[in-house]
């Protein structure tokens, strides 16, 4: 993604949508529908459209945010150090467009690894497994069909 595509998606944001990813904002819990998503699919990152995460692997925390276990593609989700508002954390961010997503925590389902990616809905899209390949995310839907 150029600065010129990355600029274009920008415009498009909801003000809410561009605090979050692009000022680390939050939004407040239990405000985005996606905490409740029951049909599978995908979630893309709101400014690149790069698959982040899946409804194979989220889960209802408690917390009021999407969250997940793990990432669909590692790679297109960076983690750093976030000392910010007098706590230490680590922020989730995506690689491609560097937009932030929220932070992920050691405290979730131990037989899935242990980790909870608390996710702020704002950051992300959801693609529902029936939209997958006319949207071009064709390439996961066979993670859905061997479940």
């Amino acid at each position: 993604m150029d600065e010129q595509q990355k600029a274009q998606r920008l415009q498009q944001l909801t003000p809410l949508q561009r605090e979050v990813t692009q000022n680390a904002g939050t939004e407040r819990p239990f405000t985005h529908d996606y905490n409740q998503v029951k049909t599978p699919g995908i979630y893309v990152d709101i400014v690149s459209g790069e698959p982040l995460f899946s409804t194979l692997h989220q889960y209802d925390a408690g917390c009021g945010w999407p969250s997940f276990t793990q990432p669909i593609n590692k790679a297109e989700v960076t983690e750093k150090m976030d000392d910010s508002l007098g706590m230490r954390r680590v922020e989730v961010r995506s690689h491609t467009a560097d937009s932030h997503l929220g932070h992920v925590f050691p405290d979730g389902p131990q037989a899935a690894g242990g980790l909870r990616y608390c996710i702020n809905g704002a950051a992300l899209q959801f693609i529902p497994f029936d939209e997958l390949e006319q949207k071009g995310y064709s390439a996961y839907k066979q993670a859905f069909l061997s479940e």
